[in-house]
């Protein structure tokens, strides 16, 4: 998927893309960057990790042009980002380490203050995993007025926690080793109206 992307073409009930993960054990360290581009100023669903336990295992949301949620085991914490003047491509790192809670969260390489959330916590393995919804049962439970519109790339995810010289590194499309997924080798499912295409004009920002 070098210099390619996901395009979301419209708003859908059933366009998804499945992300394929050979993990053997529960997570209690994550980190899931990726690069998104939209006109939308509704929430919408990027990347979705539901459980048979839990819907909301692993989510980031965006529930309006100035907030993101992260939701771990059902829980989530806001972080409020700036508005933007004009559309543009953004670049997000989520981390969650469960020995002390900490979520971190950049945008564009921008450390945010850390908060806490479910300190002790362990996701299971046996996951289903989705771009562009936000499921709200194992699989599904998707929402017209939560699906994503626009292009998403450079999707990857660790089973521990970038320190902030790797998620540079992340921001300029350079590998980083050990990774769950991998954007340049991704296992994946198209459902439905997802394309994938060239990305048209990569911005200075991105480097893809």
């Amino acid at each position: 998927l070098w210099n390619k992307v996901f395009v979301f073409p419209t708003a859908s009930t059933t366009a998804v893309v499945l992300l394929h993960v050979s993990n053997q054990k529960p997570l209690t360290k994550l980190t899931v960057c990726l690069r998104h581009y939209t006109l939308l100023s509704r929430s919408y669903g990027l990347f979705s990790y539901a459980t048979q336990s839990n819907s909301n295992d692993f989510l980031i949301f965006k529930s309006h042009a100035n907030k993101y949620f992260i939701y771990v085991g059902g829980s989530s914490v806001t972080f409020n980002v700036p508005e933007k003047v004009e559309p543009s491509w953004d670049h997000i790192c989520v981390s969650w380490d469960s020995s002390n809670g900490l979520v971190r969260f950049w945008l564009n390489g921008k450390p945010f203050p850390r908060q806490s959330l479910k300190k002790g916590y362990s996701i299971s393995q046996e996951a289903s995993i989705m771009l562009g919804q936000d499921q709200d049962s194992f699989g599904g439970g998707f929402y017209l007025n939560e699906s994503f519109v626009g292009e998403i790339s450079e999707v990857n995810m660790w089973s521990w926690v970038l320190n902030p010289s790797l998620v540079r590194l992340s921001k300029n499309n350079i590998d980083i080793t050990n990774r769950l997924i991998s954007w340049k080798s991704l296992s994946y499912t198209i459902k439905n109206e997802v394309f994938v295409d060239d990305l048209l004009s990569p911005q200075e920002e991105c480097i893809c």
